[in-house]
């Protein structure tokens, strides 16, 4: 009996040991899937579209490696996406600028700014405008409509078109600070367009037209349909801005109402992160590994 009652006892003490063993041996990659399956939930992202072609690559992405995850990216530019999601109606709120230049104090009480990026700017012109170069002061002529003609910045006898942004677009606020130090451009010559993608094919498409625009729309096959101008001499490149001799550059946020959490972290974590660092210079932004934060 007492055989029996030992052998019982070592059956069981063999057992749980082949079964503790089999636990702790099980492969790092299923605790991943299993941690990278419990990630789940839905985002809307609305606001900068100067920062909607990064954040809709990097949605495509992550949602495919996380199938319970949905993230819909939308424009309407950097004032309207702060807005809403200081309202609650979205969950990130891309945007060109910081939430203080959008909202005073009080209202911005309470959001976040999360630096996913950095972005050059371009001037651009038509591609039958005969100007390679302009300097600052030349830029605020033409915007605040002392400048008229192209022979008055050594180009021909042609009438300048000026395509600006409206006022609630953040990518007119770094071009008002940058390059017309904080003067407001001259709403009462030319046209406004509301988005990036307008002004690529309002330019395209004008006569002696110039404006404004986001590097994303000037790389691949995007890359000959607008002349980019050089700015006193330099080009909106990384090299420039990193040293300090191109000026029309901004960081890109990505806003949330409180810190970030959930799937709404980690699809920010992942816009950062090495793994998508070479994405991020493809799309013709800077990531945030090559500047000093």
């Amino acid at each position: 009996m007492f055989r029996k009652g030992f052998k019982l006892m070592i059956a069981v003490f063999l057992l749980s040991s082949i079964t503790a063993g089999c636990k702790a041996s099980e492969p790092q990659s299923n605790i991943t899937v299993k941690q990278k399956e419990a990630i789940s939930g839905t985002i809307i992202a609305a606001g900068s579209t100067a920062l909607q072609p990064l954040a809709e690559k990097a949605a495509a992405d992550f949602m495919k490696q996380h199938a319970h995850v949905s993230i819909a990216v939308q424009g309407g530019g950097s004032e309207t996406g702060i807005n809403q999601v200081a309202s609650g109606s979205i969950q990130i709120g891309n945007s060109d600028v910081p939430v203080q230049k959008v909202l005073e104090n009080q209202k911005s009480k309470g959001l976040v700014d999360n630096r996913v990026a950095a972005l050059a700017f371009a001037v651009v012109v038509n591609s039958g405008v005969n100007i390679e170069n302009l300097t600052t002061q030349q830029v605020q002529d033409i915007f605040s409509g002392r400048f008229t003609s192209w022979k008055d910045v050594g180009g021909s006898d042609a009438p300048i078109h000026v395509i600006n942004r409206p006022v609630s677009s953040g990518t007119r606020t770094i071009f008002e600070k940058t390059l017309l130090r904080d003067q407001r451009a001259n709403d009462s010559i030319g046209t406004i367009e509301e988005t990036n993608m307008a002004i690529e094919q309002a330019v395209h498409s004008t006569p002696g037209a110039i404006s404004y625009l986001a590097m994303p729309y000037l790389v691949g096959e995007r890359k000959d349909a607008l002349k980019i101008v050089k700015l006193d001499g330099a080009e909106p490149s990384m090299n420039h801005i990193i040293t300090g001799k191109y000026p029309f550059w901004a960081y890109q946020y990505m806003v949330t109402k409180g810190e970030a959490k959930g799937a709404v972290k980690e699809y920010i974590d992942y816009i950062i992160s090495k793994n998508f660092e070479q994405r991020v210079e493809e799309l013709g932004y800077i990531p945030m590994t090559k500047l000093k934060q």
